[in-house]
């Protein structure tokens, strides 16, 4: 996978979870959610990700797969994904 780097102000706000200019949204259905920004995925449980698409990530289908609880993947922008069972806490941009 192919990844920018991040300033370290910027990385370290990421990891703190600075959330002032960033908002949380928890997906648990097997909609298409679509228009997404989030540049975090957490999966507090075995999710099974059906699809995603997500910009300046190379082979972003190599995450269509079962993922085991706890998992957490920062990449670029994540603009779609579709759960098959599961849940995803995704953080914008």
């Amino acid at each position: 996978m192919g990844f920018n780097q991040l300033d370290e102000k910027e990385s370290l706000m990421r990891m703190i979870g600075n959330i002032v200019d960033h908002q949380v949204k928890v997906v648990s259905d097997t909609n298409a959610h679509t228009s997404l920004s989030w540049y975090c995925l957490h999966f507090p449980v075995e999710t099974v990700v059906a699809s995603i698409t997500a910009s300046d990530v190379t082979n972003a289908a190599g995450v269509q797969t079962t993922l085991p609880a706890g998992t957490t993947l920062f990449l670029g922008t994540v603009t779609a994904i579709t759960l098959t069972s599961g849940v995803v806490i995704g953080y914008t941009h």
